[in-house]
């Protein structure tokens, strides 16, 4: 008698997310199937050749009937912009290697303005960036307007506040 336990398949564990099938129900073997794992091995122990009685384990698309308490209180995603279906990574450009670096110290509100704006750039624009580049690319806004608007740029106008 084996002891390996009886583990889901990638069938069970993985799904596609660029389409929308129907939700599946998939059964897990029966629970005589399972003896052997001591992980789901839930009732008393059993005499070995005693048949099991119990209904095999059934999975129930969306988790069951227990429901998310929180489920209320969260919004939906925004719907994705239609558009060409791609598979795998898209492709990126290179990697800037940055040779200098500076530490900036920002407040809690700061910070989760920043967070904000990198999720709105990914989920409403498509724009994938981290909030390093998010940074830089401020940075060289506010620069290009400096050299550009001089004594009415906006950096000008806020350093003097």
């Amino acid at each position: 008698m084996t002891r390996r336990p009886v583990l889901p398949g990638a069938a069970e564990l993985f799904r596609r997310t660029d389409t929308e099938p129907e939700p599946e129900v998939t059964e897990l073997p029966s629970i005589s199937a399972t003896v052997s794992s001591p992980a789901l091995r839930g009732g008393p122990r059993r005499a070995e050749g005693t048949p099991e009685a119990a209904a095999p384990l059934t999975l129930l698309p969306g988790g069951g009937g227990d429901a998310d308490p929180l489920a209320g209180f969260r919004t939906p995603p925004p719907a994705p912009a239609p558009g060409p279906v791609r598979r795998g990574r898209a492709q990126r450009a290179e990697r800037v290697r940055h040779d200098e670096k500076i530490t900036v110290y920002i407040s809690a509100e700061e910070l989760l303005a920043l967070e904000s704006a990198r999720l709105t750039l990914r989920g409403q624009h498509g724009v994938a960036a981290d909030r390093g580049r998010i940074v830089r690319e401020a940075i060289g806004v506010l620069l290009a307007d400096l050299a550009e608007r001089g004594e009415d740029s906006v950096l000008v106008q806020r350093l003097r506040k």
